[in-house]
């Protein structure tokens, strides 16, 4: 006896809903119990790419995981926020980035359901390679990103290492005569380095770091003697240069070069001295980086009382 038993093929969708939640399921068994709701929603996200899509009337993926970033999962957007802003607040230096917000759904598994046909093509898009999850109560928050390549300025030695190379340079410049502007320099005698000069450099490239902004007089309005007395360096004489935006301690020096006053500092032979250093403002699309060198030459030591002057 031959039973027939009726064959109904269900539609694509349900297919695709079925598929979806095996998949969510598979994921979720492997997960442990412990794993935050974030971290289930990247893993369905990354499960999503993994697979070839039908994504706006054209086949899409598979594409490769995206890597979680805590900075991405630590961003907050209010209403009129802007994301670029947003995410140089927590932290990361961003080349391109989208988000996702979804509301009224607090399940990752059902997040995912809710995205993936709308936003396909964000979440299956190679120009991402970063992502993070925020939820706060039924809302969540999905950001993807890619990461903006390292700037010249994260590559710079420590600041005092970046000031010796400076004064190699500058001593370079100083062993041959040169023109400053129309003013003729014979060559002067090298400088040496001097650690209270650098503190007071570095000082000031700090405060025009941090401030954002490019003056030879502090926003304290004390200028560079008073900084270098302050660092322990009593002077005779004293110049200072200044810049920002050279990403190397040779491309400071040579923009001084090129400029006949900061040429007449360093080309000045009654400097004996000199201090340097940098400091990196972080804030915006990219980090400027300020420069400041000290020259200076001491004061003459006091004379020494005489014994018949003592008495």
């Amino acid at each position: 006896m031959t039973i027939l038993v009726p064959h109904t093929v269900p539609p694509h969708g349900a297919i695709r809903s079925r598929l979806r939640w095996l998949a969510a399921s598979l994921l979720l068994a492997a997960l442990p119990a412990s794993a935050q709701p974030r971290t289930v929603l990247i893993g369905l996200i990354n499960a999503y790419r993994a697979a070839p899509h039908a994504c706006q009337g054209r086949s899409m993926g598979p594409v490769a995981p995206l890597a979680p970033h805590p900075a991405l999962s630590n961003v907050q957007i209010g209403t009129g926020t802007l994301l670029a802003p947003a995410l140089a607040r927590a932290g990361y230096p961003v080349a391109q980035a989208d988000a996702i917000f979804v509301a009224g759904v607090s399940d990752p598994v059902r997040v995912m359901a809710s995205i993936e046909r709308s936003y396909c093509k964000t979440l299956l898009s190679t120009q991402f390679s970063e992502i993070g999850a925020r939820r706060t109560g039924d809302s969540w928050l999905i950001v993807l990103a890619q990461p903006a390549p390292p700037s010249a300025a994260s590559r710079l030695p420590p600041p005092r290492e970046a000031g010796q190379r400076i004064l190699d340079a500058v001593n370079q410049a100083r062993a041959s005569a040169r023109n400053c502007g129309a003013q003729p320099f014979e060559a002067a005698p090298p400088l040496a380095w001097n650690e209270e000069l650098a503190s007071a450099a570095l000082g000031h490239s700090g405060n025009m770091a941090r401030q954002r902004y490019l003056s030879h007089a502090g926003k304290d309005g004390r200028m560079v003697g008073e900084r270098a007395l302050e660092a322990g360096y009593r002077w005779r004489r004293i110049g200072e240069n200044i810049a920002v935006g050279q990403e190397s301690a040779a491309d400071a020096v040579a923009g001084w070069l090129t400029s006949p006053g900061h040429c007449a500092n360093l080309m000045d032979a009654q400097f004996t001295d000199m201090g340097a250093g940098y400091a990196v403002n972080h804030a915006g699309d990219s980090p400027r980086v300020y420069w400041t060198q000290v020259l200076a030459a001491p004061a003459e030591p006091m004379p020494e009382a005489s014994g018949d002057a003592a008495r």
